[in-house]
């Protein structure tokens, strides 16, 4: 184990993973996305009521049990929308617009409960006609449980920036005050030289 330091790195932060340009993106790539996430209760019941579902099968677990299932449904658009946001990671970090879900399938259910993960493939890559800094990316994504059952697949549409182009990220620098530097309990190398 090494020693916390008490003063300040003067070495440059790393940056992180800012997403993939038009310019990595390869036909036939296959991305598993990085996290996993447990649908909750609560999840399935506030989606369904924000969207105003009134399919009593998402939030009324006495109906529910009549059914075929005997459970409540996860709201297929939560799930939609889940396997979208987990692929942001690798698909559409630096995206300047989604053109659509094509194919939408859900091929069996989810439940309160169950883990989702996905993937996406890349199925075509080309510049944009009218765009100059951007080109037309189309990528398969699936969604699939715990068990690695396939809950979801879709294609997506979508405009990605060329590298250089587009807004960029935040470049905000950390200003170290006194009070940070207290909090911290670090003292300014600056103030040292």
């Amino acid at each position: 184990m090494s020693e916390q330091p008490d003063t300040l790195s003067t070495q440059e932060p790393t940056v992180s993973w800012q997403g993939r340009f038009l310019e990595d993106f390869t036909v036939g790539d296959v991305y598993r996305h990085p996290l996993g996430r447990t649908v909750l209760p609560t999840d399935n019941s506030w989606l369904t009521l924000l969207t105003q579902n009134t399919a009593a099968l998402h939030f009324d677990t006495h109906y529910a049990e009549g059914t075929e299932w005997g459970k409540p449904l996860v709201d297929s658009t939560f799930t939609l929308a889940l396997v979208t946001g987990q692929s942001v990671h690798d698909v559409s970090m630096n995206v300047m617009a989604n053109l659509g879900w094509d194919r939408v399938r859900m091929p069996n259910p989810v439940f309160e409960g169950d883990t989702i993960y996905s993937q996406s493939e890349v199925l075509s890559v080309r510049e944009s006609g009218s765009r100059p800094d951007v080109g037309i990316v189309v990528v398969r994504t699936i969604g699939f449980n715990q068990d690695g059952t396939i809950v979801m697949s879709f294609e997506r549409t979508l405009l990605v920036y060329r590298r250089g182009q587009g807004p960029g990220h935040a470049a905000v620098t950390p200003k170290w005050d006194k009070r940070a530097l207290k909090a911290a309990g670090v003292s300014d190398p600056a103030a040292s030289a």
